[in-house]
């Protein structure tokens, strides 16, 4: 199975000049836990996790109180002061076993996925896990009609 078969193509992506108030939205209303950081042209040149935003909980901060009463406290610094700088990334043909090997040896849980240096798409650890329960299941289903 190859990366590009698990890969989320429609993609939430920030620049580095936008400012956390717009990822931390994405976050909370999204339900995304990894932003890809790109320039105008679309050329990677880093990636923002949900964890990366805890960096921001210092002096710089803005509340905003929803309508809902819900508050959110979000970090006036720009994306790029937060950002992790040059994301270990895969290729859409490359084997999704060895997306899984990557994330778990550097313990991160997403890659961008890119093509001659152009963000195409990202796969996370949660695309690899629901790859591998639909795998569990088929392999259940063939087992069971063998019997």
């Amino acid at each position: 199975m190859k990366v590009s078969e698990l890969m989320t193509k429609k993609l939430v992506t920030v620049t580095q000049d936008d400012m956390m108030d717009k990822v931390v939205t994405h976050f909370y209303f999204g339900g995304i836990r990894h932003i890809p950081v790109v320039t105008a042209k679309g050329t990677l040149v880093g990636i923002i996790s949900d964890r990366d935003t805890k960096k921001m909980l210092g002096p710089r901060q803005t509340s905003y109180v929803q309508k809902d009463g819900t508050v959110l406290t979000v970090s006036a610094r720009k994306v790029r002061t937060i950002m992790r700088r040059q994301p270990i990334t895969i290729g859409p043909n490359e084997k999704a076993a060895d997306a899984a090997i990557i994330m778990v040896k550097n313990n991160i849980g997403a890659l961008p996925v890119v093509r001659n240096k152009k963000l195409v798409g990202i796969i996370t650890a949660t695309d690899v896990l629901k790859a591998f329960v639909k795998l569990s299941n088929i392999v259940d289903k063939f087992s069971r009609s063998v019997e």
